[in-house]
Formats: C-alpha cells, structure tokens, sequence
C-alpha cells in the first residue's frame, strides 16, 4: 500500500512539473521614460522603454502567461499593443487606445496580463497612442513548448532584426503639425536595423548593425518592420533566404533573395552562412507604392562579418530593389503559402455567415472654421466611412457595460455606391472625396465566420494599404491588381494552404481576399498600420458577442484598467 502511495505521489508531482514548464508565468516590468540619444549629428530626446531603442525582446513559450507591469514616466500619454497576440479572453490587454482601454497618463502605471495560446513565432509589441511606436517598440518571440520543435532544422543561432524609422524631430509634433495643417505629414530622416542607422548616414559610421556569424552554420532571422510609414525591401548580398514563417505562423519553405515587409509583418528566414569568409552588407529601403508622394528615399544597412573574415576587408552591397519595383513587392506576397499540418494550422473555414467588401482609400475633410488648416485636409475612409476614435469611454468598455453612444453598429458591409475604383478620374466624383465622419463598426455573432474583400481605391491616389485585425489571424485567399471582378477572380481563391497573417499588405491599385473566425469577444480594430492613416479615419471594428458559455464570454475588466 505504501508503495502505491509512493508512485501515486511521484506520478502528481511529475504531473506539476510538466504543467509548471508548459505553461509558466513570464514576468517583465516597463519603465517608459525620457532617454536622450545621440543620432544622425543630432541630439534628441525619445520616449523608450527600459532605456534603449528598441526596447527589450521579451521572450515566452507557447502556452505562456505573460504580465508586463508598464510605469509610465514619460511626458506623454500611453499604451502597449502585443502586436499579433490573440488575447483569448483579455481583450482587456490588447493596448490601442480607446478601443479597449483609456491611456496610461505620465505618472501612471498599469498592468497587462494575457496567455499565449495556439501560437509560435515572431511578433512584437509597439506603443498604440500618436507615433510613439516609432521608438517605443521591441520583439516578443514565443518559441514552442518545452519538448516541442520547429517545423524545419533547428538553427545555431536566432536573431532579431528589427527594421525601424527614425526622424530628427520630436515624433509627437510631427504628427500633430501634420493634423493641424491637413497636410502629409515630414518624411523620416533614416531607417534603421536594431536601432542602428547604418554608415551610409551623415555622423552614422559607427552606428551599424553587425552580426557575427560562422561559416556553415544556419541562423534563424526574426525579421520585424516596426517602422511607422514605409514597407521596406530587405537584402543581404549574396545570400539567399528561406522564409519558414510570417506573422508567426509558419509557411512552406519559400526561397528568395529579398524579403518585403510592411508596417506590422513579421517574417522569419532561415540564413546559411555559406558563401566565402568575408563581409557582407544587409540592407533595407523603402518600397513606396504611391507615385508622386514623397517617401524617405534612404538606405539603412548593417554588416554580417563572417568569423576569420579580414577587418580591412570591404562588404559587398546588395543591389536593392528600385522603390517603385511592386512586380517584386507582390511575387514576394503572393507566393507565400501556409505549411498544411505545422503547429497550429488552422484549415480554412469553408461556410460563409457574413460578407464585406471593403473599399480603403484615401479623401478629404473640410477646415473647421477659424482654425489653421491650410485647405482641405487629409482623411481616410473604408466603405466611405472615415473612423473616429471616442474620447470619453474606450469601446470595448462600452461593449462590457453595455452603454450606448460610443459607437454604432451600422458600418457598411458595402461601399455605398459602386464605381471603378481604381480609375484614377474617380477623382473629381466629390461624394467620394469627403468622406463623413463617425465611429461605425460591426457586431458579430460568436464563432461567426467572415469573409472581407479589400479593395483599393484610386481617390486622391493609389497605394499599397497594410491592413491590420486585432485579435485574430486571418486566411489571404487571394491578392491582385485592379478591381475585384467576382465572377472570375474567386478562382484565384486558395483554400488549401493559404499563408495565415495578421497584417495584409492589399496590393497597390488592387485587392485582398481574407477569412476569418471571429472567436473572441470583444472589440477588435481593424486599421491601417501606416500610422499616417490611421488618425485620418483608415480605420473600423468588430464588435464580437459573447459566446453561450462563461469560457466563451468576456470577463471584468482589471481592477488597475486606466481611467479617462
């Protein structure tokens, strides 16, 4: 009898370690604060978090709990957005600000807690109040379970690469000079790789980026575009990569030599060091889609230096796509395909219960009176709706308690009148250039499935859009140029082994075919990631309702939920 004791007592305590180890509390505490940095011959003061830019790459495994306890010691208002996260059950967590939560405001602190289901990969987490993600931002890597692997070689080494913007000005006023003009607003002044921007900027010789590698040796690169307006091409000379995964969820192995990123994306590549000891430069410039507008034309670049290469020895450049090359922006998006049967593939829901189409463009907005708006201004609309974020109740607050007049549920599934939309002498049509104002989203039934088809519009000029859902990844069935026609583009649709994302870069003068479960209740933005659009109106969101179940129903908020 004893003996049984014994083993029973060994078999609990087994038990506990191997639940302890899968699914563990990873704890990390945020200071975001001042920091003055010396860059691109100038000094400027920056809000960053932990003082450094980026801020620290927070690491987990899938399963997960992870708390971030945010102080907030900076001059500005704030917020964390886990960008990727599905926050099953704590919408109360996701960051953007007043959808789910009011800002931290300087002096205050809050504390974000979420579990990381059903994911593996890279994502990252970004400040969601005006553009202070432009410095406020870092890597949040989950790797699989203890005893789990990827789906391809385990690499030597993983490494971050984080592609972001940098301007010689305070970011705050950039926007708001842009809003009380009406104007676009100052491009940046540099990109960067790690915080670094590269030699080829002035006083920036020795602020490059460099990575040691060994010869034979295979690295996993974590490539994140955290920069606010720009998708960047990315290259290393003489290289080839082999993208395994984006936007954490893993691909079919996809050979290339330039990885194209949006505002948003993440991609994982595999790199093997296999070409002669020596220097090698990586390098990243923008892919400006729109033409006419005017883009940050620079180059960042950092440095592989293979172990035992000469230091007098010069690194060869990769030759950069041009900036307007789309042909090799859209064969990079629309040859990845999802790897059938990986951690956490999800099939494609085949049935239908709610359909959009959504045009995204941009417009215009009349000058309130008295007010120092020079003409116009700048707006931005889906279905010719321009979004407005509330200023006294977060939404997703509204949604728990159920208060009225802080958001409508009549967003349109469709645009309100048909027209084609990526002629560009749809121009002069004035009903389209204005665009009226509100916050307008869609409420879903629990576990519904949607479909959206994105169109881009010609008004004002075409562009290449980042769409960004909150909450949830999606299928992109389907990507193209010109205007949906749906009686022969749904035999483009993918439902094998459609990549799976968070962030659809809907092509130029084109469109996008996406699908997804809404599964989570809550309020989830949908929005453009260039963060010049989104406080034009480039912006919606689903109200999803609870499920039948406690375990498919929004709990209470926290009690440290920031107040307005």
């Amino acid at each position: 009898m004893g003996r049984l004791v014994f083993l029973f007592a060994c078999a609990l305590l087994h038990l506990a370690a191997s639940t302890s180890s899968a699914e563990r509390i990873v704890e990390h505490t945020f200071y975001v604060q001042n920091l003055r940095v010396n860059k691109l011959c100038n000094s400027r003061v920056i809000t960053a978090v932990n003082g450094s830019l980026p801020g620290p790459t927070i690491n987990v495994q899938e399963g997960d709990t992870l708390i971030v306890h945010v102080f907030n010691k900076s001059p500005y208002n704030l917020t964390i957005h886990w960008h990727g996260i599905f926050q099953i059950l704590s919408g109360w967590s996701d960051g953007p600000n007043m959808v789910t939560q009011c800002p931290i405001g300087p002096g205050s602190k809050y504390t974000y807690k979420f579990r990381i289901i059903d994911q593996e990969g890279t994502l990252w987490w970004h400040a969601h109040v005006s553009w202070l993600r432009a410095t406020a931002y870092g890597a949040l890597i989950i790797r699989p379970r203890t005893g789990h692997s990827f789906p391809f070689p385990r690499p030597y080494q993983e490494v971050p690469i984080i592609l972001g913007e940098w301007w010689n000005a305070n970011v705050v006023d950039v926007e708001n000079q842009a809003l009380t003009t009406g104007g676009a607003p100052n491009i940046s002044d540099a990109f960067t790789i790690n915080g670094w921007p590269g030699d080829l900027y002035p006083c920036s010789k020795n602020q490059m980026y460099k990575l040691q590698v060994q010869q034979g040796k295979t690295y996993l690169l974590r490539i994140i575009n955290a920069a606010l307006n720009n998708q960047l091409f990315y290259k290393i000379a003489n290289h080839k990569m082999t993208v395994v995964a984006v936007d954490a969820s893993y691909t079919k192995p996809y050979v290339t030599d330039v990885v194209v990123t949006a505002p948003g994306q993440t991609v994982d590549v595999l790199l093997t060091a296999d070409r002669p000891i020596g220097s090698y430069y990586m390098a990243a410039s923008a892919y400006a889609s729109a033409s006419g507008v005017p883009f940050d034309n620079t180059t960042t670049r950092g440095v592989i230096v293979y172990n035992g290469a000469l230091p007098s020895a010069t690194p060869l450049m990769p030759a950069l796509p041009k900036f307007n090359d789309t042909p090799t922006a859209h064969k990079f998006y629309s040859n990845l395909t999802g790897l059938v049967g990986a951690p956490h593939w999800v099939p494609v829901p085949l049935n239908v219960d709610y359909k959009m189409f959504i045009t995204i463009g941009l417009g215009l907005e009349l000058c309130p009176e008295n007010s120092t708006c020079e003409g116009p201004k700048l707006s931005a609309s889906m279905n010719n709706q321009s979004f407005v974020l509330p200023t006294s109740l977060p939404m997703l607050q509204a949604f728990y308690s159920n208060v009225g007049g802080v958001y409508t549920t009549d967003f349109p599934a469709n645009p309100p009148i048909q027209f084609d939309y990526t002629n560009a002498s749809i121009n002069t049509n004035s009903p389209l250039l204005f665009p009226p104002k509100g916050t307008k989203v869609t409420k879903l039934k629990f576990n519904s499935t949607v479909e959206i088809i994105f169109q881009n519009t010609a008004i004002l000029a075409v562009e290449n859009h980042p769409m960004h859902l909150h909450g949830f990844d999606f299928h992109v069935l389907a990507q193209g140029f010109g205007n949906y026609n749906p009686s022969t583009d749904w035999k483009k649709l993918n439902f094998i082994n459609p990549q799976i994302r968070n962030t659809i870069a809907v092509p130029v003068g084109g469109w996008a075919v996406i699908r997804f479960r809404a599964n989570n209740p809550g309020v989830w933005i949908l929005h453009c990631h260039l963060d010049a659009h989104l406080p034009l109106g480039l912006a919606t969101a689903f109200v999803v309702q609870n499920g039948p179940t406690p375990d498919t129903t929004l709990p209470p908020p926290p009690v440290d939920l920031p107040h307005c």
